[in-house]
């Protein structure tokens, strides 16, 4: 089973935990914006798709981030960003766009992110920002 969905937005990385003290020592808390970024992918996720991989099934993970070309930039920079001549070298890190979207879907689309064998991501400039993200299984080999 391969699934894609498109979550429509800035492309967006997991932020870092803050950490509170408690009486029992400490927790860490999730930042509100990412909370809400979370509940978006989780949201379109069901929307688009609402399909649960089976426990301990290998996934593959496919993450195209797209943001939006600058207004800023000359014509001829824009034109070269949406042909993929110059691509998005800033924030967020890939690793943290993964990290939300693995996050995002655990218990909604798998178990645990931990399924999760191969991934890879690739940054773009479109006109349109957003992220797509493809999850597909790895039939495991004949013993």
């Amino acid at each position: 089973m391969k699934i894609k969905f498109v979550v429509a937005g800035d492309p967006q990385g997991k932020g870092r935990p803050r950490f509170v003290r408690t009486a029992t020592g400490g927790r860490a808390i999730t930042p509100p914006r990412t909370r809400a970024y979370e509940d978006f992918i989780k949201w379109e996720y069901y929307r688009q798709c609402n399909y649960f991989f089976k426990d301990k099934t290998m996934l593959k993970m496919e993450i195209k981030a797209f943001f939006k070309v600058p207004e800023s930039k000359s014509k001829k920079q824009k034109e070269k960003m949406l042909n993929n001549k110059i691509r998005p070298t800033k924030k967020p890190d890939m690793d943290n766009i993964v990290k939300a979207v693995a996050d995002a879907l655990n218990k909604v689309a798998y178990k645990d992110d931990s399924q999760i064998v191969e991934c890879t991501v690739k940054k773009y400039y479109d006109k349109e920002p957003r992220i797509e993200i493809y999850i597909d299984e790895i039939k495991k080999e004949m013993e």
